[in-house]
């Protein structure tokens, strides 16, 4: 499984309804029959689905890692190992969609596993998101209120001197969507909303994605599914996305 390294962007045409050529409801990616497979053993696939350009894109299906795998291989963060994946134009390229596309709240690329506060995270990101001769100072509140406002929308940004892991569920995860955001891509890939223990955070949670989704192709997950409505461009059923015979045990459970 092939994880590309981050290159700077060099297609600036592409976009989704920010600018660009790509107009919302064209299509950005194609999949056809995409699977991943490691040494020990078949992670997800065949998956065929069409992300289109705009709103949010919310694929319906089992939670687990498959679900997170496809979510990073639609991000250019994995390379599938059989099928096809055409994106931005060009057809198995994961280095081209890494450079067009965001990704958060997916422990496996933004999990934080130790004791930091909302001001040094800040700091990285504003550091990384600038050219390598320039110098960066320690944030402030204006880079917070920069970096934060755009996801946070009329929601409390979080104290820069408060600690991540201890930050309410739903803040916590609309933060770590505006750091990961920070470059604001074409593309911008979500873990899922129903990672959230609570419902009513869930739905908010897919209101500011919706909110995003204004500038930017947002796609997300969720076990349960989505109604459709404005800002919700597909809910798309995801077959196989646990091992074939968990698979069969849940088909047994939904048949009943």
């Amino acid at each position: 499984m092939a994880v590309p390294t981050e290159e700077n962007a060099t297609d600036t045409h592409i976009g989704t309804r920010g600018g660009g050529p790509s107009a919302f409801g064209e299509v950005l990616i194609t999949a056809s029959g995409i699977g991943v497979d490691a040494s020990w053993g078949h992670i997800y696939g065949p998956v065929d689905l069409t992300v289109r350009a705009g709103g949010v894109t919310v694929l319906v299906g089992a939670g687990g890692r498959g679900r997170t795998a496809l979510l990073l291989t639609l991000a250019g963060r994995m390379k599938p190992t059989t099928g096809r994946l055409e994106a931005f134009g060009r057809v198995d390229a994961p280095h081209h969609l890494f450079e067009h596309a965001a990704i958060a709240n997916i422990d496996e690329v933004d999990g934080i596993g130790q004791t930091i506060r909302v001001h040094d995270i800040v700091t990285e990101q504003v550091r990384w998101a600038a050219r390598w001769y320039q110098w960066v100072p320690q944030a402030t509140e204006a880079d917070l209120e920069r970096i934060c406002r755009p996801v946070f929308g009329d929601y409390s940004l979080p104290s820069m001197d408060a600690m991540v892991e201890e930050l309410p569920e739903f803040t916590a995860a609309l933060f770590r969507i505006a750091v990961a955001n920070i470059r604001k891509p074409p593309l911008l890939v979500v873990g899922g909303v129903d990672r959230l223990a609570s419902i009513a955070s869930a739905g908010t949670l897919m209101d500011r994605l919706i909110a995003l989704g204004a500038e930017q192709t947002v796609v997300t997950a969720d076990v349960n599914g989505v109604a459709l409505r404005d800002g919700i461009t597909d809910a798309l059923e995801v077959p196989n996305l646990t091992d074939h015979e968990f698979a069969v045990l849940e088909r047994e459970v939904y048949d009943r």
